[in-house]
């Protein structure tokens, strides 16, 4: 890799691009838990409301170069030159949260357990959950295992995206990658049980953080699943699988790995934010499948934006580059986010029943905004319901 000060000076190629911070009250920590190195373990960066720490400095927002890999290998390109490129770009920003502070005991925490897209990573979603942990919610941001991204076990043996095979049926693949996802959030949810009960947990990774402060820190009873894209399906998976999750909140949702069968078996509240440039109407039949005349199922569309509006690199990326790999929509990407986390957090307060002031948003749940279209802006033919 570059070194520090090179990639400092190479990757900010603008003064306002960066990864914007919280705007709650809370300051944010986070800190990184791998139980069991292997596929049947957990693996999640944890965010969370932290006490003031001036040792405590930002993370790199790209843990480490096979990362970079990873994301070439998605993209099918080179990775050398994915490498230099992806240095170039986004080499020296961080994460807005402060590495390892010290937990901030005050009550109890609702907790959103965060999946993925598609070839990504558990750090790439920072944006998103800096700001709930700012609000005063605790956040699992859960790497999956699943070959749908890449990351680390004990050994350093890396987990790369797996592309689909010659002849290969990718329902199937994606069907059995999403089922493992949701155990994983569900394992992730279980993991944070028991450290809320008191019980100690082996972190393999080497780490300061003080895990046992997080006992009796967590309002279990109050539990959402959150995630992007392939992470969308991941929530309603998940939703199906554990109903302690009380409700989703499922971002420009990819609906192919989804059996139909078990949406009859979701009695969980959703939220469905999507983009404008994303969706198609496919798509948007099997999302209103799961419309309920009982339970809330509610969805907006943000108006130009694109599937990468909800990731990091959105933040990143100047507005030439970013237009050519679809990175950016046509609206600023602040407003963007904070629309969708602004929805999120009401819809949240509705149904996690938090006392809080995330009800002043409860119109951008029913699209009502210049910047938002009730539901969806593709065409569905009526008879195709």
């Amino acid at each position: 890799m570059l070194g520090r000060t090179q990639v400092a000076v190479m990757g900010n190629c603008s003064n306002t691009l960066g990864i914007p911070p919280g705007k709650g009250p809370h300051q944010v920590g986070c800190a990184d838990l791998m139980v069991d190195h292997t596929v049947q373990g957990s693996f999640f960066r944890l965010y969370y409301p932290c006490e003031p720490s001036p040792s405590s400095e930002k993370p790199c927002w790209i843990p480490s170069q096979e990362y970079f890999d990873g994301l070439a290998d998605f993209m099918k390109i080179n990775r050398s030159f994915a490498e230099r490129i992806f240095n170039y770009l986004y080499g020296s920003y961080r994460i807005p949260a402060f590495w390892e502070a010290p937990f901030k005991s005050n009550g109890k925490y609702p907790l959103v357990i965060f999946s993925h897209g598609l070839g990504a990573f558990r750090t790439l979603y920072s944006a998103i959950c800096a700001e709930l942990a700012s609000r005063g919610f605790v956040v699992a941001s859960v790497e999956h295992r699943d070959e749908s991204g890449s990351q680390e076990n004990l050994e350093k043996v890396w987990m790369y995206y797996r592309a689909l095979k010659p002849g290969e049926e990718e329902f199937s693949l994606r069907n059995n990658q999403v089922q493992q996802r949701a155990n994983e959030c569900i394992r992730a949810l279980k993991i944070l049980d028991e450290i809320n009960s008191g019980k100690s947990v082996t972190n393999v990774l080497q780490s300061e953080f003080d895990w046992s402060s997080l006992k009796n820190s967590l309002d279990l009873c109050k539990t959402a699943v959150m995630g992007h894209s392939f992470g969308g399906a991941t929530v309603i998976e998940t939703l199906c699988k554990e109903l302690t999750f009380k409700c989703g909140v499922a971002l420009d949702t990819w609906m192919v790995p989804l059996k139909e069968e078990i949406f009859p078996n979701v009695k969980q509240p959703i939220l469905f934010i999507n983009s404008e440039k994303f969706q198609w109407a496919g798509n948007i039949i099997r999302m209103r499948k799961l419309d309920s005349a009982s339970i809330q199922r509610k969805m907006i569309t943000i108006r130009g934006t694109v599937h990468q509006s909800f990731p990091d690199f959105t933040f990143l990326t100047g507005n030439w580059i970013g237009k050519v790999l679809k990175l950016k929509g046509d609206i600023d990407p602040h407003l963007a986010m904070d629309l969708s986390n602004k929805a999120s957090l009401a819809f949240l307060q509705r149904h996690l029943s938090l006392d809080k002031d995330f009800n002043q948003w409860d119109p951008l749940i029913d699209g009502k905004d210049e910047n938002l279209i009730p539901g969806t802006n593709i065409h569905v033919p009526s008879s195709s319901m």
